[in-house]
């Protein structure tokens, strides 16, 4: 059951997927509808799920859901993973490397490998004020207060001296 993602409880379930390329406005529109059509009919056991969506900077897939309705199985979270992948395949991107680091320069988002950024932090080019996306957070709340943060309140910390 699709549902306004910012109606959803703070305590909901949070995945976020990170491409590595911003998706322009017709490409939006067009997982936009996926993500409708997936959602409305996400299911576990046959009960509905209720989950929302958001799209971030063009760059973010975010998915809320509702775990005091109905808990996410084994099978739906496949059945998501699935769905992920198939957008990878349809719009020629990475979706599911958590091995990459997405920063803020400015207004744009910065897209790296770890070792990159790992390289970047030794180099200097990065500080702790860096805003980065911790894309580690797994409820609602968190990501609501930590999913934009400078690198010196996220894992990213560990890089940057």
């Amino acid at each position: 059951m699709l549902v306004d993602f910012n109606i959803l409880p703070e305590e909901s379930r949070v995945w976020i997927y990170q491409a590595n390329r911003s998706f322009n406005e017709e490409e939006i529109e067009e997982i936009q509808s996926k993500l409708d059509v997936f959602i409305e009919n996400w299911t576990v056991h046959g009960s509905d799920l209720q989950a929302g969506y958001l799209i971030k900077y063009k760059r973010f897939i975010i998915i809320g859901l509702n775990q005091n309705l109905n808990k996410a199985s084994g099978c739906s979270i496949d059945a998501s993973v699935y769905f992920i992948q198939q957008l990878e395949k349809d719009y020629h991107v990475d979706l599911l490397d958590k091995m990459n680091v997405s920063y803020k320069q400015g207004d744009f988002i910065a897209y790296k490998t770890l070792l990159d950024f790992k390289k970047m932090a030794k180099e200097k080019a990065i500080s702790k004020n860096t805003i980065v996306f911790n894309n580690l957070v797994t409820t609602i709340a968190e990501f609501n207060e930590n999913w934009e943060v400078p690198a010196s309140e996220s894992w990213h910390s560990r890089f940057i001296k």
